[in-house]
């Protein structure tokens, strides 16, 4: 890509998990298509559409692969560093080469089978008791290979990062399985799974005879059996209980990594101000290790103060991607309805806010999604995901509405995910008078 991108300027949205399936509940429609948007479909209407494969055919991904894909970073399963890792770096947490890195998620179990039966403990978890039994966890756990030593840190509701350091400059290996039975580790990719109705917390497994991966599961499963014992007799769950809420029982792990990324920065790529506004652990380290510049904006859903940074920022910016978590959040409960009033939500909150301040003559809107969440499915799915790119320089192909059906009509017909900025720069930079 020619380092001469200085004349765009981009604002780039990612909905999070907004792509879906037709549901009952929506008169056979998805969230997208059954949604009130005016906003959107605004921008739509004066836009060329398509559609997305964002990782791969047959992957249902997760959204920091999806996410670094959709950015315009492809990379082979070998080369990636897992979500632990990316989310380590996210919240600040020391990570060095050899450290063992894994995303986790606070969950519920049936004390009689052992069976999950929440793998996000209801979801809206005080602060107070995730971070009470994280230091419980760190203080009461003993490894059986001296010096390992774990650090436990909750983010935001269920999420909690795990990482483990080996003693006496020993390295260990992130070739292993999962213990959250809902997402494979393929090569440090995760990739979501099919789930059945009866889902248990699965044994670490060395995913190669070799002494590091070998020692890292040994530690994996010693971290997770002590934590359900742990968690089972903690105060803090005693307390739920008398409160009726459900119990930290276990911490499901998935995603480990055990070295630091080592990417192209995205500005360098792209030869441009190219920024963002994110809001979770796995985007901010996203952003970190692509470095780039991250504009303050708000809470997750204060959206016309992230409408209004974004259109700020295009005074120094060539390009600002804002990440706009909502919808995923209600294709993973099933709920279609709440997607589609969510979307409704953003149309009117930030995509409307976004009209006032942006001069479409100028300033380009581009808008996809980083995956599909069917609600059908309650996760991640490999369906293609609509989108637009709008710019009134850009002679619009008929598409009026940002949904899966018409993109399937829309000129830019089917893009691989790493292909989506460089197709949309070149798009706008062939209109840019």
């Amino acid at each position: 890509m020619p380092a001469d991108n200085n004349d765009i300027r981009m604002i780039y949205v990612l909905l999070d998990g907004v792509g879906d399936l037709a549901h009952v509940d929506l008169d056979g429609k998805t969230p997208l298509e059954a949604a009130h948007t005016p906003a959107l479909d605004a921008i739509a209407s004066n836009s060329v559409s398509g559609r997305v494969i964002s990782v791969g055919k047959g992957i249902a991904p997760e959204s920091d692969i999806a996410v670094f894909n959709m950015l315009g970073y492809k990379f082979n399963h070998a080369d990636y560093v897992g979500r632990g890792v990316i989310e380590t770096i996210g919240i600040g947490l020391g990570f060095e080469d050899g450290d063992l890195a894994m995303r986790g998620n606070f969950a519920t179990l049936d004390a009689k089978t052992g069976a999950i039966t929440d793998r996000r403990a209801g979801r809206h978890i005080e602060r107070k008791d995730a971070q009470a039994i994280s230091r419980e966890l760190e203080d009461k756990i003993r490894f059986s290979e001296p010096n390992t030593a774990v650090a436990v840190s909750p983010t935001i509701g269920h999420r909690v990062i795990v990482r483990l350091k080996r003693g006496n400059n020993a390295k260990f290996s992130s070739r292993i399985s999962n213990t959250d039975p809902a997402y494979a580790n393929i090569g440090g990719m995760g990739v979501a799974k099919a789930i059945g109705d009866f889902m248990k917390v699965e044994r670490c497994v060395s995913l190669e005879n070799a002494p590091d991966a070998i020692a890292a599961a040994q530690m994996v499963n010693e971290f997770s059996g002590q934590a359900i014992e742990i968690m089972q007799n903690s105060a803090i769950n005693e307390e739920r209980r008398k409160s009726g809420k459900k119990e930290l029982s276990c911490i499901l792990l998935r995603d480990a990594g055990d070295k630091c990324p080592r990417v192209e920065p995205i500005n360098q790529k792209y030869g441009m101000s190219f920024s963002c506004i994110v809001d979770m652990p796995v985007e901010i380290g996203i952003s970190r290790v692509l470095r780039m510049k991250a504009f303050e904006a708000g809470g997750l859903t204060d959206y016309e103060q992230k409408a209004k940074v974004a259109a700020d920022a295009m005074s120094s910016q060539n390009a600002i991607y804002v990440h706009i978590k909502g919808p995923d959040e209600f294709g993973h409960d099933g709920d279609a309805v709440g997607k589609k009033n969510n979307i409704e939500e953003i149309d009117r909150r930030f995509f409307a806010k976004l009209l006032d301040l942006v001069d479409t003559s100028k300033v380009a809107i581009m808008v996809s999604a980083d995956h599909s969440t069917p609600c059908i499915k309650y996760g991640h799915s490999d369906d293609p995901v609509p989108v637009i790119v709008s710019f009134d320089g850009i002679k619009s192909d008929g598409t009026t509405k940002m949904t899966e059906s018409q993109a399937a009509r829309g000129k830019m017909g089917m893009l691989d995910g790493f292909r989506v900025v460089p197709t949309a720069l070149e798009m706008i930079k062939s209109a840019v008078v």
